[in-house]
């Protein structure tokens, strides 16, 4: 395949392939797309380590790293993560303590004996610098922000690297704010997607999103895309490529959860919701009790960012172990309904690649008609 993706990354297929795990980030890289590794809740030591592995096994092909520097959140005028992380800590009100404590009792979820040291990772600009700086160590072929235009600074040492720099947009206005700030490919993502997500659908937004800043930058397609087809109408809607995520979750290659997996499995793409639970800004997860405590009468409502995964993160990998399992919920797009089976990663690629083939010679045909 040809497009401007393509030809911007050497790669055979514009599909980008965002996961937490540099097993499926390696395997698609090597199956002729584009992995993306999400850095989030990487201590930048661990990220060194994740990323020198990636060199090692991506067999010298393209890959990239995607960090969460909001534009917005609670104590973003603090330069210091620790005295970040101390401010924010004592503003966490006792009632959402009490309130998350008899959640999990009630789902027997053990108490904690640690302390979580993870509360902050990645979820500021204090806290993704050091992330960003580890990543450019590395022969990367993009950065991309996830939430909102990153900082222009650190556009400008991308571009130092030679490295290309993307963003997330979930409207036009906000891929216009990226584009201003330098921000090569916008990665326009509809409301089907999983994570932090916005309002508008996929197939309204891309045309919107390419009409405002196409000549200017490379827009990928995103949000309930992971199929064939759903590739094909993408590149329609004027994309260059798509930017995939959730039908990464049920490869071989993912560390996806054991109790969340079967979950994953069995969804329809009715079985997700958008919620406040997890970040405090709204993102797609499974539909689960959790998810609907939080919602709930009983609730004392979500903490702004970076707050409510401060309050949550030590709880986070005690429910994934313990308790009735009903709390387990997990970040995925509406596509889940058809995330039915397992399957290597290089497949899925594959899978797209000649569903897509189909569908444009479907339309020839009608064409030739």
């Amino acid at each position: 395949m040809r497009t401007r993706v393509t030809e911007l990354f050497g790669i055979e297929y514009p599909i980008f392939a965002f996961s937490h795990c540099r097993d499926v980030v390696a395997a698609v890289s090597r199956a002729g797309g584009l992995g993306v590794l999400g850095a989030l809740y990487f201590t930048p030591e661990e990220l060194e380590v994740e990323l020198s592995w990636i060199d090692e096994h991506v067999g010298g092909r393209p890959y990239g790293v995607d960090v969460v520097m909001p534009a917005k959140y609670e104590g973003a005028d603090l330069g210091d993560a620790e005295e970040l992380l101390s401010r924010l800590q004592g503003m966490i009100p006792a009632e959402h303590r009490r309130f998350l404590d008899d959640l999990l009792a009630e789902h027997g979820v053990e108490p904690s004996t640690e302390t979580a040291g993870r509360a902050l990772l990645g979820w500021t600009d204090q806290t993704a610098r050091p992330q960003v700086e580890v990543a450019l160590k590395h022969p990367i072929a993009l950065l991309a922000n996830a939430l909102g235009p990153p900082p222009a600074d650190v556009v400008a040492l991308a571009h130092e690297h030679g490295v290309t720099m993307a963003g997330l947009a979930s409207s036009a206005r906000h891929a216009r704010k990226q584009v201003d700030v330098g921000v090569d490919v916008i990665v326009a993502q509809g409301t089907e997607a999983g994570g932090h997500t916005g309002e508008i659908s996929t197939m309204v937004l891309i045309p919107e999103v390419v009409d405002e800043v196409g000549s200017e930058a490379v827009v990928l397609a995103a949000g309930g895309i992971g199929r064939g087809r759903q590739m094909a109408a993408g590149l329609a809607l004027g994309a260059e490529g798509v930017w995939t995520g959730s039908i990464w979750l049920t490869v071989e290659e993912a560390d996806t959860p054991e109790r969340a997996l079967p979950k994953l499995l069995a969804a329809t793409s009715r079985d997700t919701v958008r919620s406040r639970a997890w970040t405090g800004k709204p993102a797609r997860f499974l539909k689960t009790a959790w998810t609907e405590a939080w919602e709930s009468d009983k609730s004392p409502g979500y903490l702004p960012m970076p707050m409510q995964f401060m309050l949550i993160a030590d709880a986070l990998p005690r429910i994934a172990r313990s308790g009735d399992g009903e709390l387990v919920t997990f970040p995925v797009g509406q596509i889940v309904g058809s995330m039915n089976r397992v399957r290597p990663a290089s497949q899925v690629v594959y899978d797209l690649i000649g569903e897509y083939v189909d569908a444009v010679e479907r339309l020839g045909r009608i064409i030739e008609e």
